[in-house]
């Protein structure tokens, strides 16, 4: 495709989107399958106006999918309700760790013994499409921090953790590949990647964020008449989080996420307000002082950050479509993306929540929707560019292209009816 050709077809879509806005949101289908349509169609496996090939353009896409998560990640963060309390975070936290871990191990087994992949390669595969999806999952995100959904409010909970938590899983792949130093009996991998890498990240977050909430605070007070760009203020603490745990090998994204949580925690404590929310366990819901007219940065911010997380959620399922050959859709890759949806999430939610007081509703429904996307393909990327063989390489984008494509088509189209459903059955039980 011309350079022409692609602005036309950018700007199509754009306005496509724009016109029909209202429609997408109550119609069945979700913005990405039409996104993803479109792909198919100028694809390879409609016109074949254009044919985009991860392997050989692996670098770029890391780059476009580390952006895209990241910015997905804030925009999970500042929506999180405050304060932060174990009790509200008890369910995500275990859908985060346990369930993830569980799926990584029930994936790697899997593709070790039934798809006959090398160890490394098996785990780095479960590494890869065992954390849920915080840009693709947007129907089953909180809409707001008071959005009583206790399903949304677990799920994003659990993309916020897992996008972070799984790369000590990528890097554990990525050494039984010979490509990472993992230490004798994997000592150096535990020290640093699992216990430094996560611990550090969520301190770095929660500092910037709470630093960036108190020295805004601090400046309207002093100065009553300053004025800021929140929008920008939001996006620095993105880069500064990111960058600060880049420097110290920290994992990047737990900071990001833990950043936005604290900036909002900070910023609602020091105007002296209280937010309304429902429990994510009792579903007991507890009252709240009205929002002052006050411009926070995490309010202020959101939107920006959500019409970006919206122009990269385009580019990027578009890429997606725009990868698959008719071909791609083999017997391998979709059975594969069917234990992944049917088997290994469903058993790792349950046996994560196990005594849990969750409704089995909301297990069911969260064993459903865990949501692949974008964080797969940055996962996948990251590894390539750390030199993972072409053999293996072509092998994991081939299943991981099919997961995310199938994961689009099949959870955006049950994702309303569902959700609707979960709605009904608890106003009925009330």
């Amino acid at each position: 495709m011309t350079t022409a050709t692609w602005f036309l077809l950018l700007g199509a879509l754009l306005l496509l989107v724009g016109f029909t806005a209202s429609y997408i949101k109550n119609g069945p289908a979700t913005s990405a399958i039409v996104y993803l349509l479109v792909g198919f169609v100028v694809g390879p496996m409609g016109f074949g106006l254009f044919h985009f090939n991860p392997l050989e353009e692996s670098a770029l896409l890391e780059l476009l999918t580390e952006i895209a998560v990241l910015i997905s990640l804030y925009c999970a963060g500042v929506k999180m309700p405050a304060p932060v309390t174990f009790r509200r975070w008890r369910n995500p936290l275990r859908l985060a760790v346990v369930s993830m871990s569980l799926t990584v191990g029930i994936v790697a087994l899997f593709g070790y013994f039934w798809l006959a992949l090398p160890l490394g390669a098996a785990i780095l595969l479960g590494a890869v499409v065992a954390p849920t999806d915080p840009v693709l999952a947007t129907e089953v995100q909180v809409r707001h921090a008071d959005d009583p959904d206790r399903l949304r409010f677990a799920l994003t909970s659990e993309a916020g953790m897992n996008d972070g938590s799984a790369f000590p899983f990528v890097m554990l792949g990525l050494g039984l590949l010979g490509l990472h130093d993992l230490g004798d009996v994997g000592w150096r991998w535990f020290a640093v990647d699992v216990v430094w890498a996560s611990g550090a990240g969520i301190v770095i977050g929660i500092v910037a964020g709470c630093l960036v909430g108190w020295l805004v605070q601090k400046l309207r007070t002093t100065f009553t008449h300053s004025e800021f760009l929140e929008s920008f203020l939001g996006l620095g603490l993105i880069a500064f989080a990111y960058g600060i745990s880049l420097l110290v090998n920290a994992w990047g994204f737990l900071a990001v996420f833990s950043a936005a949580v604290a900036l909002r925690h900070t910023e609602l404590k020091l105007a002296g307000l209280k937010q309304s929310y429902s429990d994510a366990t009792s579903g007991e819901t507890y009252p709240g002082e009205a929002p002052l007219a006050i411009a926070h940065v995490h309010q202020s911010s959101l939107i920006f950050n959500e019409h970006l997380e919206r122009l990269a959620e385009i580019v990027l399922v578009l890429l997606i479509g725009g990868s698959l050959f008719w071909d791609s859709w083999s017997w391998r890759a979709v059975g594969f993306a069917a234990f992944l949806f049917f088997v290994a999430r469903p058993i790792s939610v349950h046996l994560g929540l196990l005594g849990s007081k969750a409704p089995i509703r909301l297990r069911n429904l969260a064993g459903w929707f865990g949501v692949r996307g974008i964080g797969s393909l940055y996962y996948l990327m990251y590894a390539i560019q750390h030199g993972l063989p072409e053999n293996i390489a072509l092998e994991l984008i081939h299943l991981t292209l099919v997961v995310v494509a199938l994961s689009i088509l099949v959870h955006g189209v049950s994702v309303k009816p569902a959700i609707a459903r979960f709605w009904r059955a608890r106003k009925s039980a009330h």
